[in-house]
């Protein structure tokens, strides 16, 4: 029996999309007025023309850069939130954070992770001028859980705190807790409370979701944005098994589009995230997040309704198209979680003899075989032939540069 957070989740698609079509409506008719950076955004636009997800069209794709640009020019927001800064509950660089009950939309992810009224949450992401710490502990506070604030204290501490306090769910990065409970491990702390873990903030691999698994832990990841807030969430089947893919989270618009234009994609092609979010106290119209997806046709197994994606397949200006093959980020993650010999990979594109050519590069030593074994996946992934570089481990570096064109000026 599936257990949802609200009625919203379930309800037909013609009902959310009319409630889509009003809010944004009212979210237009608030930025003409008390939003000066979002009616600079809509001078071109028909403002009473927009009330549907197609209409937002006239307005233009806000960019990593131009958001920056523009939040650089005017301070705090650009002008983006309708509610001054003095009073918003937290000012933090590039994050708007109002007043509202789960403002990042947290809650709706933390429940379909299986979290409930009354668990302990040990919140290990950073709470100092980041607003990731401020979203877990909003959404748990909507859901009825109580917190631990540990942020980026101290390994030690953190397990201290656990052992003390005995918190049934980790909300962090993968690989911290991953490092933790290896510390834990090591130094004989009791960590075992710990039976559920909520992630985001960086790749996910299959490879690190099954040993934090396999030590008895449920683990369940969303996308999130420091900008947007948690945009999809993983859910599960009637089993509790993982379901394919994310949902997207109530209150959001999306579009899929050809990376780096405003040309939506076709049905099935892997684009570039647009979100629209209707927030009242920092509405942001078709911004992007310069990540990957997929917009998946199947309805999920969990019985939400709304659209379901593939979630993060990499950043798009880390997408290349070679040989007529889009190769992406998320399929140099996959091929690393195959062939736990090496610790990173990074796809090399670049020019010889006047021609395009692939170099695997890979942290580690090298092993009988290896090399081949790691051209021979890659070909069965992306249909294209590479040679592999091993390269000593460290030297690639943690900036998640998975895919780097060298053929510019070649």
């Amino acid at each position: 029996m599936f257990e949802y957070l609200d009625r919203l989740e379930t309800r037909a698609p013609k009902s959310r999309d009319l409630a889509l079509a009003r809010d944004l409506k009212a979210i237009v008719s608030l930025a003409k007025s008390r939003a000066p950076g979002l009616r600079r955004l809509m001078r071109q636009a028909k403002l009473n023309d927009i009330k549907t997800r197609d209409d937002l069209a006239q307005m233009p794709i806000l960019r990593g850069p131009d958001i920056a640009q523009l939040f650089s020019q005017e301070q705090p927001y650009a002008g983006f939130n309708t509610s001054r800064a003095g009073h918003l509950r937290h000012v933090l660089p590039g994050a708007i954070a109002g007043h509202g009950k789960d403002w990042w939309g947290v809650a709706r992810a933390l429940h379909a992770a299986g979290i409930r009224r009354g668990e302990l949450i040990h919140n290990a992401f950073s709470y100092h001028l980041a607003s990731a710490g401020h979203m877990i502990e909003s959404g748990a506070q909507a859901l009825g859980c109580g917190i631990i604030p540990a942020g980026s204290a101290p390994i030690e501490r953190h397990l201290d705190v656990i052992e003390k306090l005995r918190p049934t769910v980790f909300c962090g990065k993968a690989a911290f807790l991953d490092l933790l409970l290896q510390k834990a491990a090591e130094l004989r702390c009791d960590v075992s409370s710990i039976k559920k873990a909520f992630v985001f903030g960086a790749p996910l691999s299959s490879h690190l979701r099954n040993g934090i698994e396999a030590r008895g832990i449920k683990l369940r990841q969303a996308y999130a944005t420091s900008l947007l807030g948690v945009i999809a969430y993983e859910t599960d089947d009637a089993d509790g098994k993982l379901n394919e893919g994310m949902i997207l989270n109530e209150g959001l618009i999306l579009e899929v589009v050809k990376p780096g234009s405003d040309v939506p994609v076709t049905a099935g092609e892997v684009g570039e995230m647009v979100v629209t979010r209707l927030n009242v106290d920092g509405p942001l119209l078709r911004c992007s997040t310069g990540d990957l997806t997929q917009i998946m046709s199947e309805a999920s197994p969990c019985g939400r309704t709304n659209l379901r994606i593939k979630g993060w397949l990499g950043r798009a200006d880390q997408a290349v198209l070679l040989d007529g093959k889009l190769v992406l980020p998320a399929q140099v993650i996959d091929l690393a979680a195959r062939h736990k010999a090496v610790r990173n990979l990074r796809l090399v594109l670049k020019r010889e003899r006047k021609r395009d050519a692939l170099l695997l590069r890979a942290e580690g030593d090298t092993a009988d075989g290896l090399a081949q074994e790691l051209s021979a996946s890659l070909k069965a992934m992306t249909g294209l032939e590479a040679k592999v570089e091993f390269v000593p481990v460290g030297s690639l570096g943690d900036d998640a540069m998975l895919i780097v064109d060298e053929r510019a000026g070649a």
